[in-house]
């Protein structure tokens, strides 16, 4: 931790690493706000105070339309005169919005004369504060704000926060308020205290919040309070995704930030990983294929163990938990043990390689069905069920498939599906360092001889394939590995 420590501050040495904003939040309710300006950028500000409880006052001799709106939704006082010093009196903070540097310049001199923040639209150099992109889920605030330099990515930044809050986050928070001096009266252990408001913020309280149910959150939260002994752990299987971290479902995104215990495989990346809260324990249980370090019945045994303990628990997995994820084996292990759970679906690897290879996985007249397998039957001394699918125009998504691939083209073509037919494999799908390569199913039995390709893969086969934009894609077979397979 020291060394992490020590990091950060190695860093934050780095001038440019360093903010020339310090953030806060300015108390408005009930004061006096003046926004000089007559046009659009005015109305622009008086609409973001109307946020507020602020007592808005527009100083401008003539006002546009836009601005005649803005004051009167928002019950702004209007000051029809030229704006002069003494507008300022009482002030909190002033907005200049004048379009025009001289008279911004002049209002923001007067400002600061008068000791009042100042701030002018567009005008970096004169401003006292910067207004951030804002996301109001009152009492509850967001500002984002890239000091003048990009407002366009504030606002983009914005709207992710935007759509990962729900819009009850606020009245949570009251709810919460509302509960504050029963806890502390109730619960005297500090850290017993801290689980209860992690169960609060995470648990049926906010759920039931969330969902509109706002009676039945507030009976869960007394519930919660009266039996803190006894509050029940509870287990989600949550799909990671192939990897990228903006593929993360909002709702893994959340519950990553409100568990107790995360268990996660080793494909999935130390990224998502960190997006845990903070004093979460992470435990690796590291299934990869020919080196699982813990066997599965551990697993499911350690899931049970921390849901009786009272805990909240990810088990994260790559990609989609109930598509080879090994989901039911956990799933029945919790059921026997008497823990709570849910399924938290993830993007899987067939639907991520298919997106980034624009591969149309069914497509009409073409293949109206599409199969999930795994290349591990393939050595069976019977034709897999999959490969009979395929030869009546399924697209077939292999997964784990790299180290069989000989043995999935042999049997394919065996079975009569065409050796021309088209064939794509998609390695790290989704991922920064993602390879592509296209193909033919006569060509597929070189995959297992290319040792350079040793990420996750993801072999697509089918004529859909041959719909693909995949122009870029490397040869499945170079012309060398291909005089080999024929050797």
């Amino acid at each position: 931790m020291a060394g992490s420590r020590n990091d950060i501050a190695k860093t934050l040495k780095e001038p440019g690493n360093r903010l020339d904003v310090f953030p806060a939040f300015v108390k408005v309710a009930g004061r006096r706000v003046v926004v000089a300006g007559h046009g659009a950028e005015a109305a622009a500000k008086v609409r973001l105070l109307g946020e507020t409880n602020a007592r808005i006052v527009v100083v401008s001799a003539e006002i546009e339309a836009d601005l005649v709106k803005a004051i009167d939704l928002f019950e702004a006082e209007h000051i029809a005169e030229d704006f002069r010093p003494e507008h300022l009196k009482g002030a909190a903070l002033v907005f200049s919005a004048r379009e025009d540097r001289a008279l911004d310049k002049a209002v923001a001199d007067a400002a600061r004369a008068a000791g009042i923040p100042v701030n002018a639209v567009d005008k970096p150099d004169l401003c006292d504060f910067y207004t951030g992109a804002l996301v109001n889920r009152a009492p509850i605030a967001v500002a984002i704000t890239s000091t003048g330099v990009g407002p366009v990515l504030s606002r983009h930044i914005r709207a992710r926060i935007e759509a990962m809050l729900p819009r009850a986050t606020g009245e949570l928070a009251r709810l919460a308020e509302s509960f504050r001096d029963a806890a502390t009266k109730v619960i005297s252990d500090g850290a017993l205290r801290r689980t209860f408001w992690a169960r609060f913020f995470s648990g049926a309280v906010a759920a039931n919040l969330y969902a509109g149910k706002s009676s039945a959150a507030r009976a869960e939260a007394q519930r919660l309070l009266n039996s803190m002994a006894d509050e029940p752990g509870f287990v989600w299987l949550v799909g990671a995704g192939p990897g990228a971290e903006d593929l993360l479902t909002l709702r893994a995104q959340r519950l990553l930030q409100e568990a107790d215990v995360i268990v996660h495989d080793a494909l999935v990346p130390a990224d998502v990983v960190a997006m845990g809260r903070r004093d979460a324990e992470r435990i690796a249980v590291g299934k990869r294929k020919g080196a699982h370090s813990v066997p599965q019945a551990e697993i499911s045994e350690l899931l049970v163990r921390l849901g009786k303990k009272g805990l909240k628990v990810v088990r994260l997995k790559a990609g989609d938990p109930m598509i080879f994820g090994r989901a039911a084996e956990e799933m029945e292990a919790l059921r026997q043990g008497g823990v709570g759970f849910e399924i938290v679906p993830g993007v899987t690897a067939a639907f991520a390689a298919a997106a980034s290879a624009q591969i149309p996985l069914t497509l009409r007249g073409v293949a109206s069905n599409l199969v999930f397998a795994t290349g591990h039957n393939a050595r069976s001394e019977t034709l897999p069920d999959w490969a009979g699918l395929a030869l009546k125009g399924a697209t077939v998504a292999v997964y784990m498939g790299r180290t069989v691939a000989a043995a999935v083209a042999d049997k394919m073509i065996g079975a009569g599906l065409k050796p021309e037919t088209p064939v794509a494999v998609i390695e790290n799908a989704a991922l920064a360092d993602e390879r592509q390569f296209a193909g033919t199913l006569s060509e597929l039995a070189v995959l297992s001889n290319r040792a350079e390709i040793d990420g996750p893969v993801l072999i697509v086969i089918g004529e859909a394939v041959g719909h693909a934009a995949l122009d870029k894609a490397e040869p499945l077979a170079p012309q060398d590995a291909a005089r080999i397979a024929a050797a």
